[in-house]
């Protein structure tokens, strides 16, 4: 069923030489769940690879009864060995290294700024030189534990998310429980003027934390304003970040329910360190959705794709999707709400280029269950793809998801991805976690057709670790894929369906603040 609501309107920092040498200073392995779980339940105690917020929300149990998505007794077609559609060809992989290396250590989402793409990870960030994409190079490791460390970039500045409870806001801060009052969690913000050497610059406490942020520029009265093709920021811009987190709770001094809004935080591109928090928007006056016993309550938005040239934004908010309007940077007003009891957990959302559709991602089981299988079936744990109407509703068409099983050890389940830029089409290539990444065409909304796959195979054939690619973007020709646990992947997809495509240069690309090409 679906449901169509309106609204009025101190770094550390690891450098390595040409060849690719580490020199390190070991950290120890962080977990995910940095708060103190003593006074609570627990419910996701065996999944200790998922953020502190997908544990509280209890994202490893949707429905709340994680056997709905076991095939076990079921005949898997799914092999152990990488498989592809045979026009992918896999150039790269670089190892996690170094303090990124550990299994707790989670490789997260990516962003892209010229020859250079910012790769986070659970402990920190990693910068790779892809001068020559098809051998991209370690330019710089940054250790600065603090989950889930998403990253993105706007001229010479960085912005990282962090999502568990820390000691301070230092990169070398410790794990704290979110139940003492000076526990911090926020944004980050590094100067990449020189990618070799990022320099630490200022740091925003928001509410519950930031486990994901989304970019959207605005010139100032007078400014120079924002190249539109995705290029450097200019003189006369602030920045605005909107932070999604959610999950509240009453033991919480800096995280009280309800959470029914999102953080907006200003960045004066010129004088970064004076980056502060400017409003808490409410955007579920009304508490959103309640749920009901499988569609996760509404408490926070989980993720938002912002289209700045185009003023509006989508926002995937745990058991809602909806559509707002951004011409008043500090002020987003809700301009469209839509439900839907297949989806467990709205989790992310891309525009096409054209901003009439939005696919959005359903994350059932928080990308630590396996539901790429017959028992859970092609409805669930899957893309919803919408259509937005002249009015400015929100129209279901159609699911997507990947077709291939997937092994009772493979995490799979739909995540981030970004558009491919085909002049006339609406092509898109998106992680799947342990199912690996897909790209397909959804230009027509009800008939979405894959044109291209690559899959890893399991990552361990005996046990469910949490692995696979995290994100997975084009970028001027090609396709780079962040995987939790075996490295940064470089992928060639020769296509006629995609040709053109590699004509469209960008300057920079953070999917979640979607630029617009020409077509």
């Amino acid at each position: 069923m679906r449901i169509s609501r309106s609204r009025a309107s101190g770094t550390a920092l690891l450098t390595l030489a040409a060849a690719g040498a580490l020199t390190t200073a070991l950290l120890a392995p962080i977990g995910a769940a940095a708060d103190d779980t003593s006074t609570t339940e627990d419910p996701c105690k065996d999944f200790p690879a998922l953020s502190d917020a997908d544990r509280r929300a209890g994202n490893c149990v949707p429905g709340n009864d994680i056997a709905r998505m076991n095939d076990r007794g079921t005949k898997l077609d799914a092999e152990a060995d990488e498989q592809s559609s045979s026009n992918v060809r896999r150039l790269k992989t670089i190892p996690k290294q170094g303090s990124f290396a550990t299994v707790d250590a989670l490789n997260s989402d990516l962003a892209f700024s010229g020859r250079y793409a910012y790769a986070g990870n659970y402990n920190g960030f990693t910068v790779y030189d892809l001068k020559n994409p098809a051998k991209p190079k370690v330019l710089s490791q940054v250790v600065c534990p603090g989950s889930q460390n998403d990253v993105s970039v706007y001229g010479d500045l960085l912005v990282l998310s962090t999502d568990s409870s820390r000691s301070d806001d230092s990169c070398e801060s410790t794990a704290q429980s979110a139940t003492i009052k000076d526990s911090w969690e926020g944004i980050k913000v590094f100067d990449i003027s020189n990618p070799r050497v990022p320099e630490y610059v200022s740091a925003v406490e928001t509410p519950c934390g930031s486990h994901t942020h989304t970019l959207a520029p605005k010139a100032r009265k007078g400014g120079w304003g924002h190249d539109k093709k995705g290029g450097k920021g200019h003189r006369g811009e602030d920045l605005y970040v909107y932070v999604s987190s959610y999950s509240p709770s009453a033991t919480y001094p800096d995280c009280q329910p309800p959470l029914d809004s999102i953080g907006v935080v200003k960045i004066p591109t010129e004088k970064p360190e004076k980056a502060s928090l400017v409003n808490v928007p409410v955007l579920f006056p009304d508490g959103g959705n309640p749920g009901n016993g499988y569609t996760r309550a509404t408490s926070g938005c989980h993720d938002l794709t912002a289209y700045p040239s185009k003023d509006i934004m989508a926002g995937a908010c745990m058991g809602d999707g909806i559509l707002l309007d951004i011409s008043d940077r500090e002020k987003p007003v809700v301009t469209e709400d839509v439900r839907d009891d297949n989806f467990a957990f709205w989790h992310s959302a891309t525009f096409n280029n054209d901003a009439t559709k939005v696919v959005f991602t359903d994350e059932l089981g928080g990308g630590g269950a396996p539901t790429c299988n017959p028992t859970v079936g092609p409805e669930k744990g899957a893309n919803g793809i919408y259509d937005i109407t002249r009015r400015g509703k929100l129209e279901f068409k159609s699911y997507y998801k990947i077709p291939r099983t997937q092994a009772n050890t493979e995490n799979c389940v739909a995540h981030n991805g970004s558009l491919v830029p085909v002049k006339g089409k609406d092509i898109m290539v998106q992680a799947w976690y342990q199912g690996g990444w897909s790209m397909f065409d959804f230009t027509d909304s009800a008939n979405p057709k894959e044109i291209a796959w690559h899959d890893r195979g399991p990552y361990d054939a005996n046990e469910l670790v949490t692995a696979g690619p995290w994100s997975t973007y084009y970028y001027n020709g090609y396709i780079y894929s962040n995987e939790i646990q075996r490295g940064f992947d470089v992928f060639k997809v020769d296509d006629r369906r995609i040709r053109g495509a590699e004509r469209v240069k960008f300057d920079e690309l953070n999917p979640q603040s979607q630029p617009r090409y020409r077509e």
